[in-house]
């Protein structure tokens, strides 16, 4: 008997610590996994409606991404801090776009705002003016409106196209 009784005792402190260490561990992991704050990103104020006339020398064409379309130029020239990239959300859409110009190292160089379907931004501003021959990835992204979810992301590769070295 006494010893049924001290196996009972050890079993009900090992669930007591198992129980104990469950509970901090479920607790550590809820800080882990908090999510931080989203900000939505803004609409581009140089958003216009209609479907743009872009000079055929910038190579401006169709994305099929399935989930939605858009149309950007894979010639890439920049004039000062800035390069016409036409970048354009058909009206057929039901996603909002952005477009994000990244290096060949994945780091930021410019970036249009939000466009709804039927709107198209002509040109996009550089913090860092990418140089001639330089690679860069033109980063497209959906999110669905009004809950800003993401509908997915795709990315065409080009090389810059005169402008200054940077």
């Amino acid at each position: 008997m006494k010893k049924e009784r001290k196996l009972l005792i050890i079993t009900a402190l090992i669930c007591i610590v198992s129980l104990a260490v469950m509970s901090a561990a479920l607790i550590i992991s809820g800080k882990k996994g908090e999510k931080m704050d989203f900000t939505p990103p803004p609409f581009d104020g140089n958003a216009v409606q209609g479907i743009p006339n872009v000079p055929e020398q910038l190579g401006w064409g169709e994305i099929d991404a399935q989930v939605y379309k858009a149309s950007v130029c894979g010639v890439v020239i920049p004039d000062g801090d800035t390069a016409d990239i036409w970048f354009t959300n058909p009206e057929s859409n039901t996603v909002w776009l952005k477009l994000r110009v990244l290096d060949s190292k994945g780091n930021m160089l410019g970036e249009t705002g939000l466009i709804k379907p039927g709107e198209y931004v002509q040109a996009v501003t550089f913090g860092k003016v990418p140089g001639e021959g330089d690679t860069i990835r033109l980063k497209l992204m959906a999110y669905e409106p009004e809950t800003y979810r993401s509908a997915g992301s795709t990315e065409l590769t080009t090389t810059v196209t005169g402008g200054t070295t940077g």
